[in-house]
C-alpha cells in the first residue's frame, strides 16, 4: 500500500499520521511544495494526505503552484483515491471541488471543542458528540456539492466534511503532537492575539499528554475509515 503526502511548509508535517501509516504497512512518499517539488503522475498511490499551511487557497498569484495542486487533488478524487485534507488541505479539497473558501468570522487557534454530527448511515464517519481538538485557522469553506458535514463548532459551522465514501476534510488538527505544536507556535505564534477563540501561546503549550493522545487516537480512527478498502 502506498500513501502520498503534500506538505506546504516544513513545520506542518504528518505528526501522528506518520507512525500510523507505517504501522499499517504503507509506503510513504512526499511532495514538498515549499521546495518546488513536482506532483507525481500517474496516480499510483492508495491514499493522498494534504497537509496544512499558513497560506490561503486564493494566493495563486504569489504561489502559482496552488493552481496545479487543486487540479491534482480533484483528479485524485475523481479517480476514486482516498483523500484526507487537514486545515489548508481541507480548504484545498473544497476549492478543488468548486466550493467557496473565505475568511471565517473568527480565528480559531488553540485547544477548542468541536461537536460531531450524528448519523445513522454507517457510510458516514462519526465523530464524538464533544471533543477538544487543536485548531489553527482563520479561513473556512462552503461544503462541496454532495458533501456532508461531520463536525461543527461555536465559532465555525463547517469543521469537517465527507465527500463520497473516501474523502474527508478537517479544519482542525488531529495529527498534532507536542513537538509539532511547539513548531507551529514557534513559526506562527504572532497570530496568538487573544480573542474569543484564540488562546495564548502559553495556554496552547500547557496541554498535557492525554490531550495529544486523545486527538491522535481520533486521527487513527479517521485513517482506519479512509483506508478500510485497502
Amino acid at each position: 500500500m502506498h500513501a502520498h503526502t503534500i506538505q506546504h511548509v516544513p513545520f506542518e508535517g504528518l505528526g501522528s499520521i506518520d507512525p500510523w501509516l507505517k504501522d499499517a504497512g504503507y509506503r510513504i512518499t512526499h511532495t514538498r511544495m515549499y521546495s518546488a517539488e513536482t506532483l507525481p503522475e500517474p496516480f499510483d498511490f492508495d491514499l493522498l494526505v494534504v497537509m496544512g499551511g499558513p497560506m490561503s487557497v486564493t494566493d495563486e498569484v504569489e504561489l502559482p503552484w496552488l493552481v496545479a495542486e487543486k487540479t491534482f487533488i480533484r483528479k485524485a478524487i475523481e479517480a476514486g483515491i482516498a483523500v484526507l485534507g487537514i486545515c489548508l488541505g481541507a480548504q484545498l479539497i473544497a476549492a478543488s471541488m468548486g466550493a467557496r473558501v473565505f475568511p471565517n468570522p473568527h480565528k480559531e487557534i488553540g485547544w477548542l471543542p468541536v461537536q460531531g454530527v450524528s448519523f445513522k448511515d454507517p457510510s458516514h464517519f462519526q465523530f464524538p458528540h464533544h471533543m477538544e481538538v487543536f485548531h489553527w485557522h482563520g479561513e473556512t469553506f462552503d461544503l462541496p456539492e454532495n458533501a456532508v458535514r461531520l463536525a461543527k463548532s461555536e465559532g465555525c459551522e463547517n469543521q469537517a466534511f465527507q465527500l463520497g465514501d473516501s474523502v474527508i476534510g478537517l479544519q482542525f488538527h488531529l495529527e498534532t503532537t507536542p513537538s509539532s505544536a511547539q513548531e507551529i507556535v514557534l513559526h506562527c505564534g504572532d497570530e496568538c492575539v487573544v480573542d474569543r477563540y484564540v488562546q495564548t501561546k502559553e495556554e496552547i503549550l500547557a496541554a498535557g499528554t492525554a490531550a495529544y493522545e486523545k486527538i491522535n487516537q481520533e486521527m487513527g480512527r479517521v485513517l482506519s475509515f479512509l483506508c478500510r478498502r485497502g
